[in-house]
């Protein structure tokens, strides 16, 4: 193994693997930490860690961390949010700082920019398209409201470390410039990057880097430092019953929740029908197997009525009641023969990843920027972040799963 990749939850995991495979890299997803020995060149284990206390989350990575060491990984990458999910409480400075002392690493550059899906970091803020990340709608999430754009500030509510910022002047003039940047103690740097060829300059400067922090673009330039050259993942088509899934309430996802369900079957899964036991795994299985065409079934409310069920049920409450709730579904429809499921939503596809049983998930053809085709058995997933995807994501994705390339 030469990389070895740390996400904090599993659209992340599928969003950093595609990047590397498409690089040229074998690459491959786990659920958690292996027990076995893998033969990749990269590999990613996905943890569900974003929104735990942060010492679990540290402790959790730190175990991910040194099974990626005994694969032989020379270098490692903390994967977290192109949004930069999190709360002051953690975890991305938590865990960068354990994982730059476990590898012994001085300065780690940090770095969440994916400009092909409009995340871009100047000045050290992140911008979300053309506005400020506080201003997306990211303002609104249900566990990490992200309502401050400045990530050095974000950050150094994090960690004990010092947080420092690289300009994009200086990322402009090339890799030299940036790893002559480099501070001689521990230090992390948000580093300005706006175009994919700043994420090429950082990976190229990060060459000899134990430990980086970022979205997926940050893995854009790693794996030609490693010889790889790019190439697109083979993927066998897999037909049968499908069915979309979604637990995300971003503007992306609410609006490719309207657009299907104004071609398909949907159900809604509200808290109140969560919390009351009134939807059940078996119920809403019975209804999906029922349609003619792959059907959704959500709980993608808009931000006032999540605050409200919040507000009556509890934040932590509901959102565990609803994962469970998937987690079981999942498992239901694998098991009377659904083979393609579309997920949308970071704890969504945990829960459906944790229901399904799933240890390791091949790689196929990218399905939207950072969702690539996953295969687990002889099953196909999609594992997509709430604000990834055009509107027609979801029929888009069960269509390409039925295709050979």
């Amino acid at each position: 193994m030469k990389i070895g990749v740390i996400a904090d939850d599993f659209t992340g995991a599928s969003d950093i693997a595609l990047t590397l495979a498409e690089g040229g890299m074998r690459t491959a997803q786990f659920v958690g930490v292996p027990g076995t020995d893998t033969d990749v060149d990269a590999g990613v284990v996905a943890l569900k860690s974003r929104t735990i206390p942060a010492n679990d989350a540290i402790r959790q990575s730190l175990a991910a961390c040194d099974w990626l060491m005994s694969q032989g990984a020379e270098q490692i990458v903390f994967k977290v949010c192109s949004t930069f999910d999190s709360t002051d409480a953690g975890n991305i400075g938590q865990v960068t700082e354990a994982l730059a002392r476990q590898l012994g690493a001085r300065h780690v550059m940090v770095c969440p920019a994916f400009p092909a899906n409009g995340r871009s970091v100047y000045q050290g803020h992140l911008f979300v398209n053309d506005v400020l990340l506080n201003e997306s709608g990211m303002q609104d999430h249900p566990l990490t409201p992200m309502t401050d754009p400045d990530l050095r500030r974000v950050l150094a509510r994090q960690t004990t470390w010092p947080v420092a910022h690289l300009p994009h002047s200086t990322v402009a003039q090339g890799p030299q410039a940036v790893a002559a940047a480099m501070p001689d103690g521990d230090a992390m740097l948000i580093v300005d990057a706006i175009t994919e060829d700043d994420l090429l300059t950082i990976g190229q400067a990060a060459k000899d880097a134990r430990l980086l922090t970022g979205g997926s673009g940050i893995a854009l330039g790693l794996p030609g430092n490693f010889g790889a050259a790019p190439s697109t993942p083979p993927w066998a088509a897999v037909t049968g019953p499908g069915v979309v899934l979604s637990g995300s309430c971003s503007r992306a996802t609410r609006g490719q929740v309207r657009t299907y369900a104004s071609q398909a079957p949907s159900f809604e899964i509200t808290a109140e029908a969560a919390m009351d036991g009134t939807a059940t795994a078996a119920a809403l299985a019975n209804w999906a197997l029922a349609q003619d065409t792959a059907p959704l079934i959500y709980s993608s409310a808009d931000p006032v009525i999540v605050a409200a069920a919040q507000d009556k049920f509890g934040r932590a409450v509901v959102a565990e009641k609803i994962e469970t709730l998937f987690c079981d579904l999942a498992a239901t429809l694998a098991q009377r023969g659904i083979r393609r499921m579309v997920v949308a939503g970071g704890e969504t596809s945990g829960a459906v990843v944790t229901g399904l049983q799933a240890q390791t998930l091949h790689i196929g053809p990218k399905l939207a920027h950072g969702v690539p085709a996953l295969r687990h058995g002889d099953m196909a997933l999609a594992l997509k972040s709430g604000n990834f995807g055009a509107p027609d994501f979801f029929a888009t994705a069960l269509a390409t799963m039925g295709r050979s390339t």
